[in-house]
């Protein structure tokens, strides 16, 4: 945009000092994603940080079953989209890959929606209520009094969430949400480095993100197993297995097998059959 102003002002060839000047001087200064775009990531947009900085970015969304802490579904979407316009889209990926396990929620067996107040809309609840999802979505405090305009179908969405929220089940669940929501996202985006991607396009980021989340949730599964959720906790951890090998002529041979950090070691033990019987 800049190169395009500098020609229409006459400099046929702007140099980076020309750009920055015009940038400078310019009328009207802002950060819009209608006037700017990456000339190396097109799908990346402007987002504003938590700390009042800007950034061109993704937006990651998660769907997580708070009663085992799995990542249901991982989406990346555009950052200048907001939360009402995104989940839709993340719940139909949710039910997908619950219908893949014959878990997927219905109008007749909906599934508790657990959400912070950015996901509080009169439109998305009207589009949740009476569908397989049982919303809980926190409401925002607003000072002034709700006109509806004749709404009823609005009205009675936001009340009967509201309703759903006075309950102990939403305070349990909120407390679930602080503890394993916020964690995973810890776990995936800081400790896992995709914070920050080098990656371009929003496709390639979607790859690199899901194999992060799948190694979130093999950690899981590893921890139910093993009660270590990382290759290393498992290594440091003290174990102790048990083989027992039948020799042809009734024998046995039992092998203890001990291991703890970087140290191993296996006790071999031979019970041989009385020939006296």
């Amino acid at each position: 945009m800049l190169t395009r102003m500098a020609r229409e002002s006459g400099i046929e060839t702007p140099t980076a000092e020309d750009l920055v000047r015009l940038d400078r001087n310019r009328k009207g200064k802002k950060l819009s994603n209608a006037d700017w775009e990456s000339p190396i990531d097109p799908d990346a947009r402007i987002a504003k940080m938590k700390d009042g900085r800007t950034h061109l970015a993704y937006k990651p969304e998660h769907a997580m079953d708070l009663d085992t802490g799995a990542v249901v579904t991982a989406e990346v979407h555009p950052a200048d989209q907001g939360d009402t316009t995104t989940m839709p889209g993340t719940l139909a990926s949710a039910a997908e890959h619950l219908k893949a396990v014959d878990t997927v929620p219905t109008p007749e067996a909906p599934a508790e929606l657990i959400a912070d107040k950015g996901y509080h809309s009169r439109g998305a609840l009207k589009a949740l209520d009476g569908g397989p999802w049982k919303s809980r979505i926190s409401e925002p405090k607003r000072d002034d009094f709700s006109r509806w305009h004749g709404d009823d179908q609005a009205r009675r969405a936001v009340y009967n969430n509201r309703a759903r929220l006075r309950s102990g089940v939403a305070r349990q669940a909120f407390k679930l949400r602080a503890e394993r929501v916020e964690r995973g996202f810890a776990l995936i985006l800081d400790r896992g480095g995709m914070r920050r991607v080098w990656l371009r396009g929003r496709d390639n980021i979607q790859k690199r993100y899901l194999i992060h989340v799948a190694g979130y949730n093999l950690g899981l599964i590893m921890r139910l197993l093993t009660g270590a959720g990382t290759p290393r906790e498992f290594r440091a951890r003290v174990f102790v297995r048990l083989v027992v090998i039948l020799e042809p002529d009734g024998g046995l041979i039992f092998v203890v097998l001990v291991a703890t950090g970087d140290q191993s070691a296996a006790f071999v033990i031979s019970v041989k059959p009385d020939p006296c019987g």
